[in-house]
């Protein structure tokens, strides 16, 4: 059974509009399989699709007479006198395809679809070849809600941050989303009943990223840094990166580090979160927290405390609302996270009526009109939180 993303209702307006539409992101997050449920909706049969990983079909465009590669969609049934609807599959594979699309868009009716497994390639791939011909689709993991669709599982609808007493949702939903917090949301994973099979799998997805993807797109020295890089990112998941100390133990320049760090979150590994700013000579305003793209990466890759696990699951849901940053002081009161410059936003395994206080006064002091507990368990004695599963 195919299931619906949430970006496909996105996506589908563009099937109607000149510019190629390029979706990128991590393996395994589902582009292919998104890519054709797009190609299903064109109802011209004037529609083709390709895979650059099978080296017959990536030969057809593989020329520098791009002419040529019109007569070779002829004769696999394209008719040129109308419009036409060309899906490529794995573009990185050829990186001579931009220049391509543009020539052939900007001769001939043909809207491409196009994916591919890094922005940090694509976005500059396309820099200049397709500049203003193209819109692009960032694809991460499977948000909660969609984890749910996956599974087959009825949702319900989410109410923007308010706080809600835990229902029966939590009693429903709760071995779901201790299943999501421990393992992640790749499609493929999310599938899978075997926590053995889905470790299997979250290996390969790494080993990919390693061996495939940072080979095809970087050039650095060490890849073993790289790695140990990585490992040492997950580690520390929801910490303040320290570079020098980071250097250290990997036992690499802090240039070289920086770059790492650059790498990673522009091929979609990471994400860096940068302090809020309201006060610059209060707050630590250099350092950056890490969060991983998906927590079952993570947990694979390290030994990550069970808080931090969750609290890079929050951060992931979180992510579709806005701009995040965070809140910390010299003297240690911290807030988690700060969406969109205005909700103040904490997060407690178990939360208590004092984590409310404590966050209430903190987000007072920096005039932040709202401010919620998210919370992983629910609570005996107290009720003014939000439960994680709810946020959809």
């Amino acid at each position: 059974m195919l299931f619906k993303r949430k970006i496909y209702s996105k996506i589908l307006p563009w099937l109607n509009k000149p510019q190629a539409i390029v979706l990128t992101g991590m393996r395994r997050t589902g582009k292919t399989t998104l890519v054709k449920q797009i190609l299903q909706e064109v109802l011209s049969a004037n529609k083709i699709y390709f895979d650059f990983e099978a080296l017959e079909q990536k030969s057809i465009f593989d020329t520098s007479d791009y002419n040529s590669i019109l007569l070779k969609l002829q004769k696999l049934g394209l008719n040129p006198a109308r419009q036409m609807y060309v899906a490529i599959d794995e573009i990185q594979l050829l990186p001579s395809i931009a220049s391509k699309a543009k020539y052939l868009s900007d001769h001939y009716p043909i809207k491409f679809i196009l994916t591919g497994s890094s922005s940090y390639y694509l976005k500059h791939l396309f820099s200049e070849s397709l500049s203003g011909r193209k819109i692009v689709f960032d694809i991460h993991p499977l948000d909660f809600g969609e984890y749910l669709t996956f599974k087959q599982v009825a949702a319900f609808p989410w109410t923007e941050f308010q706080t809600v007493p835990a229902s029966n949702n939590y009693v429903r939903l709760q071995s779901y989303y201790e299943d999501y917090i421990e393992f992640g949301g790749f499609p493929g994973v999310v599938l899978e009943s075997s926590a053995e099979t889905k470790r299997k799998l979250l290996s390969e997805i790494i080993s990919s990223y390693i061996n495939i993807d940072v080979r095809q797109m970087a050039d650095f020295e060490k890849i073993s840094h790289l790695q140990k890089t990585i490992e040492l990112l997950a580690s520390r998941i929801g910490s303040r990166l320290d570079i020098s100390k980071l250097a250290a133990s990997v036992g690499a320049a802090r240039e070289t580090i920086n770059n790492y760090l650059e790498f990673l979150e522009k091929t979609f590994l990471i994400f860096r979160v940068p302090v809020y700013s309201h006060s610059r000579d209060k707050t630590i305003t250099k350092a950056k927290k890490v969060y991983f793209c998906d927590t079952g990466l993570a947990g694979f890759l390290a030994k990550v405390p069970s808080g931090s696990l969750f609290e890079n699951t929050v951060y992931n849901q979180l992510r579709s609302f806005g701009n995040i940053t965070y809140f910390a002081k010299h003297s240690g009161q911290e807030i988690d996270f700060i969406l969109n410059q205005t909700s103040a936003i904490e997060v407690k395994e178990t939360p208590t009526a004092s984590d409310l206080e404590a966050l209430r006064r903190r987000a007072k002091a920096l005039k932040l009109p709202t401010h919620a507990l998210i919370a992983r368990r629910k609570s005996a004695q107290f009720n003014e939180y939000i439960w994680g599963g709810e946020i959809q």
